[in-house]
């Protein structure tokens, strides 16, 4: 069974089971065997998947991760931040108080555009994107309150994705970020270079690793995000094209000693098992204790 290593904090999320808050992504996996899988590969802690899947009462699912011997990290929370601060940051609220009380450390915002689904999104005007820096400062306080980190997700189809919305939320915003590798390289950023060049500004990572060629189709808008995602878009860790270990050993040397979350986005069919995933994920997990290994070995 491959095993994490201590110096990396390695976690999963249900996404990389196929469950996924976009309507009519896929079929979704009761949340018994996802756990009972990331349980079964030595995974210690878990995001928590979108709205509903896992128990909504903090009592019920510390009760259920403890049960499969899993901790809590923390969750994803698209919301419109380019709209009503005040409601935005109300609803956020909610789901902030249902974290602390389950334990978790980190909440990752997505600049969600309001629309269903990543595979569109309209431009934002100046006073938006403006709306937008002033209500992630206002969440990353509230976050503070409820001793939570706050971290920014640049994503496929929201309004933080494409390099020039990365470069400008950095200047504009000192929330640190989630670096997600797929996503990150889908609108155009090198991962490994972002990490290097902003080591203090990372938060939470989701590792994924990603077919270059489809992630290329993504980008120029000749494929939907959806679609590719069904066509092998992510595969494991070492894999892909994106280089792993280097990016791993930019933000260790830098100090980062947050998650490594293994989030690779999948979709499945009516009648698939678990097991596909699950052997994804293997693959994965092995390659990132591999690299922990090694940096653990260039220590001593």
């Amino acid at each position: 069974m491959p095993q994490s290593f201590p110096q990396l904090r390695i976690a999963a999320a249900p996404i990389s089971w196929g469950v996924c808050e976009v309507p009519g992504w896929g079929h979704v996996l009761d949340s018994g065997t996802v756990l009972s899988a990331m349980a079964a590969l030595g995974i210690a802690a878990t995001e928590f998947g979108p709205p509903g899947y896992l128990p909504e009462d903090a009592d019920e699912l510390r009760t259920l991760l403890t049960a499969h011997g899993i901790a809590p990290v923390g969750g994803f929370l698209a919301l419109p931040l380019h709209r009503d601060q005040t409601a935005v940051v109300d609803s956020a609220r909610k789901t902030f108080e249902r974290f602390r009380a389950a334990g978790a450390e980190v909440v990752v915002l997505a600049a969600a555009t309001g629309l269903d689904g990543y595979d569109t999104r309209p431009e934002l005007g100046d006073d938006e994107w403006r709306t937008l820096i002033d209500t992630v400062a206002a969440l990353d306080r509230v976050g503070r309150e409820y001793g939570l980190r706050v971290t920014v997700h640049p994503h496929v189809g929201t309004h933080i994705e494409a390099e020039a919305e990365v470069e400008r939320f950095l200047a504009d915003s000192d929330v640190p970020l989630c670096l997600d590798t797929g996503h990150l390289l889908i609108g155009g950023t090198d991962p490994v270079l972002l990490a290097r060049k902003y080591a203090d500004r990372i938060g939470h990572i989701h590792l994924k690793d990603v077919r270059r060629s489809l992630a290329e189709e993504v980008r120029g808008g000749r494929v939907d995000y959806s679609e590719a995602v069904r066509r092998g878009l992510y595969v494991p860790l070492g894999d892909g094209d994106v280089d792993i270990a280097a990016l791993v050993g930019a933000v260790d040397a830098a100090g980062y000693r947050g998650w490594y979350v293994i989030e690779q986005d999948t979709a499945l069919n009516p009648g698939d098992t678990a097991d596909g995933p699950t052997g994804h994920a293997e693959r994965s997990v092995r390659h990132l204790s591999e690299i922990g290994a090694d940096i653990a070995s260039a220590r001593m």
